[in-house]
């Protein structure tokens, strides 16, 4: 006697082996849900380098402790570039000496660095080189906002344009000097782009609005 069908059809033959039947499979192309790990939180920022000067002993630096005594703060290096740090009042002294007596008679830059939270906010740096040594030296001093150091105009002709640069930049007026105006930017511009509250991005709004005719530089 032939078994038995149910009703609608006919039944589905069991799978080979035996067992349960299998869940249909998905759709081709169907990609299994994954719930995404969170991202790991950034590690904190490393603090900045310190400068790792040594002591800077040699004949040149004799010279000038002797010549100036306690005028004369620091002799060091770092990474093979040799620097002095004087008394703010001393760095045309200074100056002169390498020029006259040293041979560091051409002034290739002077540049400055801006400590906001320190109280003497700023370093003045002037770097020198020596033909005749084939050498270089660089003098720092260290100076509050608003003091005015001595230019060294009359020591290098090349620190007129290179103070007004300084001037221009962070603001810093060097007392003397013949022409101390800006060199980069407008005359009528605000601020001083390269102190460190001086956003990236921050402009002259009015001097773009009136001079531009725009209402934005950025």
């Amino acid at each position: 006697m032939a078994d038995e069908q149910k009703p609608g059809g006919s039944q589905a033959p069991p799978p080979e082996g035996g067992g349960a039947p299998k869940p249909p499979a998905k759709p081709a192309g169907e990609a299994a849900k994954v719930t995404p790990k969170p991202a790991a939180p950034a590690p904190p920022p490393k603090p900045p380098a310190i400068m790792a000067a040594t002591p800077w002993d040699s004949d040149l630096a004799r010279e000038l402790k002797e010549r100036f005594g306690d005028r004369i703060l620091q002799t060091a290096t770092y990474l093979g570039q040799n620097f002095i740090v004087a008394k703010p009042d001393s760095a045309i002294p200074v100056l002169e000496y390498l020029k006259l007596e040293a041979d560091f008679d051409y002034m290739v830059d002077i540049t400055a660095v801006d400590w906001p939270k320190r109280a003497e906010r700023f370093d003045v740096v002037y770097i020198l080189y020596s033909f005749p040594r084939n050498e270089r030296v660089r003098v720092k001093i260290y100076i509050p906002d608003g003091y005015k150091p001595e230019t060294a105009v009359g020591v290098h002709l090349t620190a007129n344009w290179l103070e007004r640069e300084v001037f221009d930049m962070f603001g810093i007026e060097f007392a003397g000097h013949p022409d101390m105006r800006r060199i980069l930017m407008p005359e009528e511009w605000q601020g001083y782009p390269l102190r460190k509250d001086y956003g990236i991005i921050q402009q002259d709004q009015r001097w773009v609005q009136e001079n531009l005719g725009i209402e934005s530089g950025q």
